[in-house]
């Protein structure tokens, strides 16, 4: 892979034409520069790393103009869908485009060849479903499991997959990392531990999702456990906008951070 400083004129006039979605200067800078399509762009200091010409497609925060047709052009010319972020992670520019919950650049990744299934996430190493959910993206991740996306107990309890939930915890049980499709586990004989419980119980409150919630309680989940963002399950809910998860957990008995 070619590197070119983020200060490099060429990186500068790439990046530009990618963000403003001017894909006929994208084009004249890929016929002109043999090779463009596969270089990275160096940036240092806060947020460094090499980024490929997709992530800078897919980047913070996303939904660029032309988007799809960006993403087309720069496959066509020899980028790789499933290039990997160097730096502090390995993220895919499919994992970029989940967590932006662009999901125009999510289909135009996925048609160009990207695994869905990469690993690598910031939420735990996982796939691009696993940042979707864990930043609160809904419409991307909703767009993941339409396309396939496969997910594990974490994954369905966030976004309120009761099937694949009570699968994960009843029909052959499974950790967090084991993952499923159309509600049926996958044998590896480990069963879910009271952690892996509580820590869907408190995504299906980031979800909004009661009845996943109820369910997971009555496994012998900790409605008072500080996960994420230092938030207990009822914190979520509220910043969520998650009215009657919340109201349900008042009842509960649940509690935020700051009376825990």
């Amino acid at each position: 892979m070619v590197v070119l400083d983020v200060g490099d004129p060429l990186a500068v006039a790439v990046t530009g034409a990618i963000r403003s979605g001017d894909v006929a200067a994208l084009r004249e800078l890929l016929d002109a520069h043999a090779g463009l399509a596969a270089a990275g762009v160096e940036r240092h200091g806060e947020a460094a790393g090499t980024r490929s010409l997709l992530h800078l497609a897919t980047d913070w925060p996303g939904h660029f103009p032309a988007g799809p047709e960006t993403i087309a052009v720069l496959v066509a010319a020899g980028a790789d869908p499933d290039a990997r972020f160097v730096g502090a992670h390995r993220e895919t520019p499919l994992h970029w485009a989940a967590s932006n919950d662009d999901v125009a650049a999510v289909d135009a990744l996925v048609a160009a060849g990207a695994d869905i299934e990469a690993d690598g996430a910031v939420i735990g190493g996982g796939t691009p479903l696993a940042d979707a959910r864990g930043f609160g993206q809904w419409r991307a991740a909703r767009r993941l499991l339409e396309l396939g996306a496969r997910t594990t107990l974490q994954d369905a309890a966030t976004l309120g997959l009761l099937d694949r939930v009570t699968s994960h915890v009843e029909a052959g049980p499974q950790n967090t990392d084991a993952t499923i499709d159309n509600a049926t586990a996958t044998a590896n004989h480990s069963a879910a531990t009271a952690a892996d419980i509580t820590s869907a119980f408190w995504g299906a409150c980031h979800g909004g999702h009661l009845a996943t919630a109820r369910y997971l309680a009555a496994q012998g989940a900790d409605l008072d456990w500080i996960g994420y963002d230092d938030m207990t399950p009822l914190d979520i809910a509220v910043e969520a906008g998650a009215d009657d998860v919340a109201e349900w957990l008042r009842a509960e008995g649940a509690r935020h951070r700051r009376d825990v």
